[in-house]
């Protein structure tokens, strides 16, 4: 049973370097409405992907293998406002860098990650 509210299907770019996760994360997506229109597991791939395809939503991992996502996220908020999710298991180190950043703490449950997209589309909004 679902307890978070439904909300409109979005275009999402999943960054993270761990392959599983990173599928495991789309399909959870994909099961709550959603349309991952690109994964990237570096933070070149990161920057690539957001300017072809414009997503309304980042789920980044912070920190990747190659390069950082916190990074990656601040060189894509430089072209403008973007809903944006970190999912970690160092959110104190993503806080340090970034005070207001919405973090998830790995391992995660499916009402923490809806619920962080809310705030993040929230944020996002008033950021324009």
């Amino acid at each position: 049973m679902r307890i978070y509210k439904l909300m409109d299907a979005l275009r999402v770019l999943v960054v993270e370097d761990d392959a599983l996760l990173a599928m495991l994360l789309a399909e959870l997506l994909a099961s709550m409405g959603h349309d991952v229109c690109a994964t990237a597991a570096t933070e070149a791939e990161a920057l690539i992907a957001a300017i072809r395809y414009r997503p309304d939503l980042m789920i980044v991992d912070a920190g990747l293998g190659r390069g950082s996502g916190v990074s990656a996220v601040e060189e894509i908020l430089r072209a403008g406002p973007l809903a944006h999710v970190f999912v970690t298991g160092d959110a104190d180190r993503v806080r340090r860098r970034k005070p207001d950043a919405i973090v998830v703490r790995k391992p995660f449950r499916e009402a923490e990650l809806a619920n962080a997209i809310d705030l993040a589309l929230a944020a996002a909004r008033r950021s324009v």
